[in-house]
C-alpha cells in the first residue's frame, strides 16, 4: 500500500549534497527512509546522458533496499528507466497527461497549494499529492510561502483516502504538526542531504514518524 512508503520520503539531486551524492543516498536507505525521489534540478545539475547514468545508479541503490524510485517531472527519463513513478508540479505535464504516459500502475505524485488543486490531481489518478511549503525553506528558488499545515488539514477532511506528504522545512523537531493534521508523512531534503550523518538523521527521522503516528492512533491506521 503506498501509504506505507511514504513515511519517511527523502528528495535529492547531485547538486543537493556536498558529498558523494549516491554515498548519501544508501547511507539514508540504511537509515531508514522509505520514498526516494531524484530531483535533478538548478545550476550544475546533470543533463542528459549523465542525468541518466546518475540516475540508473540512484535506481539500483533503491531496489537493492526495496524503496520506490521516483522521478521528478522527468517523464521520458522514468519511461526509460522503468523508474517506480513520477512526480509532478504544478508548472510541470498535467497530472492526467502523466498518468496516459506512464500507466495506471506506476506511482504518480502531484504537488498541489490549493484544494482545486487535490481535487485535480485525485480525478487524475494521483497516488498522493504532496503539499507545502510547511515551513521555510532556502533549497527551492521558486518555493511559496510558508503555509503551515492548513491546507493539509483541508485536503486531509476533504479527500480522507488521498495520501498526503508535507513537505518543505522539515525536521526531526517540527515534523509532529504535519502528522495530526492529516498527513501519512514528511518529504525532506536538506534535513538529510546536508547531515554529516545521514544515515543517523534519517534513523531519527523515522523513529519521530512512527512515534507520533501511533500517538495519532496506530500506524495500521496511516499505512
Amino acid at each position: 500500500m503506498i501509504k506505507n512508503k511514504l513515511h519517511l520520503y527523502f528528495i535529492m539531486g547531485s547538486v543537493n549534497t556536498q558529498c558523494d551524492p549516491l554515498e548519501v543516498l544508501e547511507l539514508a536507505l540504511q537509515g531508514g527512509i522509505t520514498c526516494f525521489q531524484l530531483r535533478e534540478k538548478g545550476v550544475s545539475s546533470l543533463q542528459g546522458r549523465d542525468k541518466y547514468l546518475f540516475a540508473e545508479k540512484c535506481m539500483k541503490l533503491c531496489k537493492k533496499y526495496n524503496v520506490p524510485f521516483i522521478i521528478n517531472d522527468d517523464v521520458d527519463l522514468a519511461l526509460a528507466l522503468d523508474a517506480d513513478g513520477v512526480h509532478v508540479g504544478q508548472e510541470d505535464e498535467t497530472a492526467s497527461l502523466v498518468r496516459e504516459k506512464i500507466g495506471k500502475d506506476k506511482i504518480l505524485g502531484v504537488s498541489v497549494h490549493t484544494i482545486e488543486e487535490a481535487t485535480l490531481a485525485q480525478k487524475a489518478g494521483a497516488d498522493y499529492v504532496g503539499i507545502g511549503p510547511v515551513y521555510a525553506t532556502s533549497i527551492k528558488e521558486d518555493a511559496r510561502i510558508p503555509a503551515g499545515t492548513t491546507m493539509i488539514k483541508q485536503v486531509a477532511s476533504q479527500y480522507p483516502n488521498l495520501p498526503i506528504v508535507g513537505i518543505g522545512g522539515l525536521t526531526k523537531k517540527n515534523l509532529v504538526p504535519v502528522l495530526k493534521a492529516g498527513g501519512c508523512g514528511i518529504a525532506l531534503i536538506s534535513t538529510i542531504a546536508s547531515s554529516l550523518d545521514p544515515r543517523s538523521s534519517a534513523k531519527q527521522l523515522r523513529e519521530r514518524i512512527e512515534e507520533s503516528l501511533e500517538k495519532e492512533g496506530g500506524l495500521s491506521e496511516h499505512s
